[in-house]
């Protein structure tokens, strides 16, 4: 296989106060060979992102303790933690909660009752762009190294 990881690495936190939701969501992904990670209010969600590092995280917004909003404000501010795609999932489908809802940084959003085949399109499609972007990082930073090996003269015979 390439430098693409397989479905067996990958982890997704599911964060929901409803244990029906999590195990639906779950169910809808167990197929795909996800590794499933699953929070029961907004501070389990935080500490979960810290303890588990998951690829994805899938969000409900009404939750005890801390909302999905606050959850993925915090993330997005974090420097660690930015990176990690959030996709709330909500039965909230007001224009003023989706808008809410990208403020806080949320990267996609489904509504509830979510569709199998959509939830697994949108699942791999922002785990994609997660690996890419881990990519483009990992050459960004390689690059970086390079440059500041190379010697004083060989940079100033460049320019």
């Amino acid at each position: 296989m390439d430098s693409e990881k397989s479905n067996e690495n990958l982890k997704i936190l599911i964060a929901d106060d409803n244990q029906q939701n999590c195990e639906l969501l779950e169910a809808y992904l167990a197929d795909e060979g996800y590794e499933i990670v699953m929070a029961g209010d907004g501070q389990e969600a935080l500490t979960s992102v810290e303890e588990s590092h998951p690829d994805l995280l899938l969000l409900d917004i009404m939750m005890p303790k801390l909302s999905g909003y606050e959850v993925c404000q915090r993330l997005k501010q974090n420097e660690t933690t930015r990176a990690i795609p959030i996709l709330m999932v909500t039965a909230l489908n007001e224009m003023g909660d989706i808008e809410k809802a990208v403020n806080a940084g949320c990267d996609d959003f489904l509504t509830k009752p979510v569709n199998r085949l959509e939830l697994i399109t949108r699942v791999k499609s922002m785990l994609r762009l997660r690996q890419l972007t881990n990519e483009r990082d990992r050459l960004l930073e390689y690059v970086a190294d390079l440059e500041r090996l190379q010697p004083p003269q060989a940079k100033a015979s460049d320019s």
